[in-house]
């Protein structure tokens, strides 16, 4: 994870002008239509803050969270507020938030280590509470273009969600890559309910 975060830390600035006007319309939907309208929203991963922005421009309380330094310096100047910098598996709340947010984020995570940050999500969830995470498709794990990747199949997704009692999946949709280029890598979406 270490390196993974270096990576970004390093590729900030590149990483942002890629990824800020990508489209995410759609994924936005699949995860809001779950939640009330003044849900507390945790960004988990929130990179340099692009959905953390939209989700309080729409009305949405949100605590943005990152792992990389230079992306919660971005974060907090692009969402206009203070972003808590920490990693998933620091991450420590209990039943606060109404959903949590986890777009191309907790996918940089060992398949090992992903039961102990999803228990940390689940604590940080409220009794009926969402989340929402992506995944790159496939069942590849190990290191890809200097970062680490844990893949997803709605398979494998479902193997590791079962072992958690209170965790139910709600919907899963695969989808193409929004930026320009890519549109034939495929993700896995997930929407994720606390019983």
């Amino acid at each position: 994870m270490d390196k993974t975060l270096e990576y970004y830390n390093q590729a900030a600035q590149d990483y942002t002008a890629d990824t800020i006007n990508a489209d995410v319309s759609k994924l936005y939907s699949f995860f809001l239509t779950h939640l009330p309208t003044n849900a507390y929203i945790m960004d988990l991963g929130c990179g340099p803050g692009r959905d953390s922005k939209y989700f309080l421009e729409k009305g949405y309380r949100v605590l943005s969270v990152d792992g990389a330094q230079e992306f919660c310096k971005l974060a907090s100047q692009l969402a206009g507020q203070d972003v808590l910098c920490q990693t998933f598996e620091n991450i420590d709340f209990t039943e606060e938030f109404d959903g949590i947010w986890a777009c191309a984020s907790i996918l940089h995570v060992p398949m090992n280590d992903l039961p102990k940050v999803i228990g940390n999500i689940s604590c940080a969830l409220k009794k009926g509470g969402y989340f929402y995470a992506s995944f790159k498709y496939g069942e590849y794990e190990g290191e890809r273009n200097g970062r680490y990747f844990t893949d997803m199949t709605e398979e494998r997704f479902g193997r590791l969600i079962e072992t958690f009692g209170e965790l139910e999946i709600v919907e899963t949709m695969v989808t193409g890559d929004v930026r320009v280029g890519r549109e034939n890598e495929k993700w896995l979406n997930v929407v994720v309910r606390k019983e």
